[in-house]
Formats: structure tokens, C-alpha cells, sequence
């Protein structure tokens, strides 16, 4: 299921981006060591009390030339549609100023779950002045400091009071479930149709669970698929179509209810640097990927060029050497029948597992063909090997000493599974631990 959505809104300088990096703590700061994984820091997980969920930080949307106050008011709209439950957060040190008033009526009409956070909010003697935030209706003002992480479990827990109960979508356990993602005018809403053919107008659009995304579940060759459609999933609005950022948070909606995910990318265009952040989110939730060229046609093409835009594409998304890649066209259906082929044997290997024995044997062959890696006189010695999870395939090693385990080496061991076993189109996860853990 979807992770729940919780947007951090108010004016400038009352300390929402702090706040933000107070609650997702660590994850930002600790960023996986793969090339070519670009962040976007306007958006980030988060958990607390074992309940994960997706933070905004909607200070960080920029919108045009506007008004601060327009602005603020579109930022705070943008998070009444996108969020499950809306943190307001308001300056202790400044009171409740006209536009903190303007942005709750907003937030009020919305009726959507509201936790007022009074920020800055420093030492016991400053409680006093949390009262005359009660005039703005929200409810109980929690008072937190950013600048010393004062108050925000108090507030994280009246948060996740509000997340809503995960909801059973009702398909197969043996249903793929596929999203296209890109940025706009890729061609996502042509390769939807395209793909589904005649069989659009006989299925039923079934509003999926996600706010505004429609599923439409069809099979081919007795395998049951669902395609996510976020193509028809852009807003009017100026909001909307100045605001790049936004098509990456529909984006990680729709990857966290796929099992595989087509990034597609227009063969006209190139590739820019939102193709990447969109594709790193999949890539980070563990998602199987295949990324598709639409628009081949319109390329003019020689012996070289696929073999020189692939290489291309290789370079700029380093961190998905694992993902197939389709050169197609939605326009003259050109290699689409490749595509369902690959979604299933991708989905496959996402799903993979591997016996222990067959699995320690492969390791052992690996070792002896390339030693551990010593430190300081200490080598890194494996004990045993074990997979403990699929979707995506995911590895525990046993060792005498994880810090011995160097990225260069995990990359090794990764290299010699995929060179064993069929893990195209999926990433694996390895994790070392000391084995009396």
C-alpha cells in the first residue's frame, strides 16, 4: 500500500524546512553510495512509531512570480489535494499574524486532518503565548522547537492518529501492477492507450485507491495486469504546470502500488535531470524497472543511434544498470509487443528466490575467485548467505565484521549474482551483519 502523505505548510520563516529535516532526521543525511542518484529534498520519507509515510515540504515549492501571499495560498491548495494529513505550522515568537489566518481558512475548508505546530517554541516560560493560536480554529496548539527538536513527538503522534487504514485493492496476489512515470509530454497517457488497444473501451476504469489515479486491470496471454495510470493525472492550474516538482510526488504514489514500473523517456527530448529524480524514487523503493524510449519514429537514425542513445541512457542513470531498456513508438506501435514480455519476466525476477545451498555455493565459487577484502591485518569473512525476502530480492551475509564489507566489494558479490541468477530488471538489496546478531 501507498504510504501516507503529510505536508508541512505555513509562511515563510516560521521554519518548516527545519522542522522537515528534524523529522526525517537521518534519511536525508545518509544517502545511498550509487552514482547518479539525484535527491530532491522537498520530499523524504519518514517514520515514527513503526509507521512510515511521505513528508512535503511545501516551502520549497516555488511558483512563478506571484505574490507571497498567492503564493502560499497555492502551496497550501497543493497540499490540501496531495496530503493525508496537513501539518500547520505557525511562529511561537511572532503570534498569529494576518497571513497565518488567510492560510487556515484555506486548510479549515479543506477538511482534511490539521495539526497546528507553533514553532520556536524554546523554553517552558514561552508556553504562555501558545494561547492566541487557539483563535485560529485548528484545535490544540503543540508547541515544538526545530532548532532543538523540542515537542515534535507530541506532534508526530497526533499525526499518525490521522494516517488511514490500509485498504485491501482487492486484485491477485499474481496481478502485476505497472505505473508508467515521466515527466509530462513524454507520451505516458499514448503508450497507456497503445498498449491496452482495442481492450480499453471493454474494460471498466476502477477508481484506484490513490486520490485521482484510475486502474484498469486487463490480461494478456492468461496473465492478469493492472496499469496505474498517472498519465491522466495532471491538474489545470497554474499551480500544477509551473510546479515541475509536483509530477514527482504523483509519480512516487503511483510506484509505491507497482510492482514494476515503465520510466519512460522522449527519444525528441533527451534525457534532463527531473527524468533522473523521477527514476531514482523508483529505483529507491525497490521497485522492478524498465525504461522505455517512446517516440523512436520521430528520431532520425543511422546504424549507431540506438546503440548511442542507449549507451547515453547507461551513463546518466548509473544506478539502473539493472533495467532493460525498449526503444518503442505509440504512435506506429513500433516494438510494443516487447513490452508485457518484459513486464512479466521482470516481475519474475523481482520475485525470485534462491535456494541457501545453491545460494552459499555460488558466494563460495565467488570468494575463491576474488578474496575478501582485508583492514588493517583483519579480513572480511563470509559464514553463510541467506535471502530474506523477494520484491525486490534482498540478501543477508553472516560475518565475522560488517565494516570489513566495502561498497566495492558488496558491488562484486551483486555482479556475481546477477551473472548467476536472472536478475535483470530488479535491484537487490545486501545487508551484512555479524553473525551472533
Amino acid at each position: 500500500m501507498p504510504k501516507p502523505v503529510v505536508a508541512i505548510v505555513g509562511r515563510p520563516n516560521v521554519g518548516k524546512s527545519t522542522i522537515f529535516n528534524r523529522i526525517v532526521g537521518e534519511r536525508v543525511a545518509i544517502v545511498e553510495d550509487v552514482p547518479g542518484v539525484t535527491r530532491d529534498r522537498l520530499y523524504s520519507s519518514a517514520e515514527w512509531l513503526n509507521k512510515e509515510f511521505n513528508l512535503i515540504d511545501t516551502g520549497g515549492i516555488e511558483i512563478g512570480d506571484e505574490p507571497l501571499l498567492n503564493q502560499m495560498r497555492e502551496q497550501a491548495e497543493l497540499a490540501i489535494k496531495e496530503a493525508d494529513v496537513i501539518i500547520f505550522m505557525v511562529n511561537g515568537r511572532e503570534g498569529v499574524t494576518n497571513a497565518d489566518q488567510e492560510v487556515a481558512k484555506i486548510l479549515f475548508r479543506s477538511k482534511k486532518p490539521l495539526v497546528l505546530g507553533v514553532n520556536k517554541i524554546d523554553n517552558p516560560e514561552m508556553r504562555e503565548d501558545l494561547y492566541e493560536f487557539y483563535s485560529l480554529g485548528i484545535g490544540e496548539p503543540y508547541p515544538i522547537s526545530g532548532t532543538h527538536g523540542l515537542g515534535l513527538g507530541d506532534l508526530l503522534d497526533e499525526v499518525i492518529k490521522h494516517f488511514p487504514d490500509d485498504i485491501d485493492e482487492g486484485y491477485d496476489e499474481d496481478t502485476i501492477r505497472i505505473s508508467l512515470i515521466g515527466r509530462p509530454n513524454v507520451g505516458k497517457s499514448s503508450l497507456v492507450n497503445a498498449m491496452l488497444g482495442e481492450e480499453r473501451v471493454i474494460v471498466s476504469n476502477i477508481p484506484g485507491t490513490t486520490r485521482d489515479a484510475i486502474d484498469t486491470p486487463f490480461s494478456r496471454d492468461e496473465q492478469e495486469y493492472v496499469l496505474i495510470d498517472t498519465a491522466g493525472m495532471r491538474k489545470r492550474g497554474k499551480v500544477y504546470e509551473s510546479t515541475e516538482k509536483y509530477s514527482v510526488l504523483r509519480s512516487l504514489k503511483a510506484i509505491e502500488r507497482s510492482d514494476v514500473v515503465l520510466v519512460v523517456l522522449n527519444a525528441e527530448e533527451g534525457i534532463i535531470e527531473q527524468d533522473k529524480k523521477i527514476a531514482g524514487y523508483a529505483h529507491e523503493a525497490g521497485r522492478a524497472v524498465i525504461i522505455v524510449v517512446n517516440k523512436w519514429d520521430a528520431i532520425e537514425k543511422d546504424d549507431k543511434t540506438m546503440k548511442e542513445f542507449e549507451q547515453k541512457i547507461r551513463d546518466h542513470f548509473l544506478f539502473l544498470t539493472y533495467a532493460p531498456i525498449l526503444f518503442t513508438s505509440a504512435k506506429t506501435k513500433q516494438r510494443l509487443q516487447h513490452v508485457l514480455p518484459t513486464v512479466k519476466k521482470v516481475s519474475e525476477n523481482h520475485n525470485l528466490r534462491v535456494s541457501t545451498s545453491v545460494l552459499n555455493d555460488m558466494i563460495m565459487d565467488a570468494v575463491a575467485m576474488n578474496p575478501t577484502p582485508t583492514d588493517n591485518g583483519r579480513r572480511l569473512k563470509i559464514n553463510y548467505v541467506t535471502q530474506v525476502a523477494v520484491g525486490p530480492p534482498t540478501f543477508v551475509f553472516f560475518v565475522n565484521e560488517p565494516e570489513l564489507m566495502h561498497f566495492s566489494y558488496e558491488r562484486f558479490l551483486e555482479n556475481r549474482l546477477r551473472a548467476t541468477f536472472d536478475f535483470e530488471g530488479t535491484p537487490i538489496k545486501i545487508f551484512a551483519r555479524r553473525k551472533n546478531e
